[in-house]
């Protein structure tokens, strides 16, 4: 069932490790945000410019490994996506993301400790309604062989595919409705990989110097380097789905069917720019609700040293 009301945290949340890209430590701070105020990231360690990065879909700068926003002052945040899907499964709306740096802390690679934190704070229903993207045409974008659909659904539906000619990896697909349940149960442990030929070039490039066998899986061609090995069989789709709704988070909640093929951060972003490029393929609508009273007051004044 889609959520009514709009959410927050009902209290802050903290959490801490290495950054997967930068390689420097990353300390966060989840803070319940005021109803209507959306999702910002708040870069504590700038203070002499604007420092507030609002998730939205076109301030996306950058899709190479990660998602990167950044605001007019050039302050930038990025590996959003494995938080942006944790908080689009619960349905949380309105939260102010404190971060010290410049990248997102990896955690162990996937979405289940950002799951696990909310759920230990606690998710606080707000006293309005949640507002949805309704898609009402078809809109399609392609690059190759690579193409992502998003479609009129009720509902959120994902169904990802992917190919790979590393063995280990090969043909997946999984189809899932990400609401809190599923998304516990069959994503949100899932975690990033990269294939073994391709972690030189992005050390190279600056990238993943904070990756390890703690935060991401590594293959070459039909061995999963990991001593522990997978999480799940399929553990790879199950990765790029999850990217898939981090990434359309960015939009908000919506409601339509989103298939996509061998899909990756830039293709979710062109998706995404296309849709709301395209005015006839979408609106703005609200579920029929009888109660807009909150479950509790509202703990916005809570302070976390």
């Amino acid at each position: 069932m889609n959520i009514r009301r709009q959410s927050t945290l009902r209290s802050p949340a903290v959490t801490a490790s290495v950054a997967l890209h930068t390689g420097q430590h990353a300390r966060l701070i989840m803070r319940p945000g005021a109803i209507g105020s959306g999702l910002r990231f708040i870069r504590t360690d700038i203070t002499d410019r604007d420092n507030i990065v609002p998730v939205r879909p076109d301030l996306v700068t950058g899709v190479r490994n990660c998602t990167t926003l950044s605001n007019a002052a050039g302050v930038a945040v990025s590996t959003i996506e494995h938080l942006l899907a944790a908080l689009s499964a619960v349905g949380i709306d309105n939260l102010d993301i404190e971060l010290d740096g410049a990248e997102l802390p990896a955690l162990d690679g996937s979405s289940e400790p950002f799951l696990q934190l909310i759920e230990q704070v606690g998710v606080y229903k707000q006293p309005a309604p949640r507002r949805y993207v309704k898609i009402l045409e078809t809109v399609e974008v392609k690059s190759g062989d690579m193409w992502a659909r998003i479609e009129p659904c009720d509902r959120l539906e994902l169904d990802v595919t992917i190919e790979f000619a590393e063995e280990a990896i090969g043909h997946q697909r999984l189809e899932i409705v990400p609401d809190v349940r599923s998304f516990r149960e069959r994503m949100a442990g899932a975690r990033t990989f990269a294939r073994l030929h391709e972690v030189a070039a992005l050390q190279a490039a600056g990238l993943s110097k904070g990756g390890s066998y703690d935060n991401a899986i590594v293959v070459d061609d039909d061995k999963v380097l990991n001593p522990n090995g997978l999480r799940f069989d399929d553990e790879f789709v199950r990765h790029k789905a999850l990217d898939l709704l981090g990434d359309l988070y960015l939009g908000g909640p919506i409601l339509g069917r989103v298939t996509t093929f061998k899909s990756g951060h830039g293709l979710n972003h062109d998706l995404l720019m296309k849709l709301y490029g395209t005015p006839t393929a979408w609106e703005f609508t609200t579920m029929p609700m009888t109660d807009l009273q909150s479950d509790a007051p509202a703990p916005l004044t809570s302070v976390l040293a």
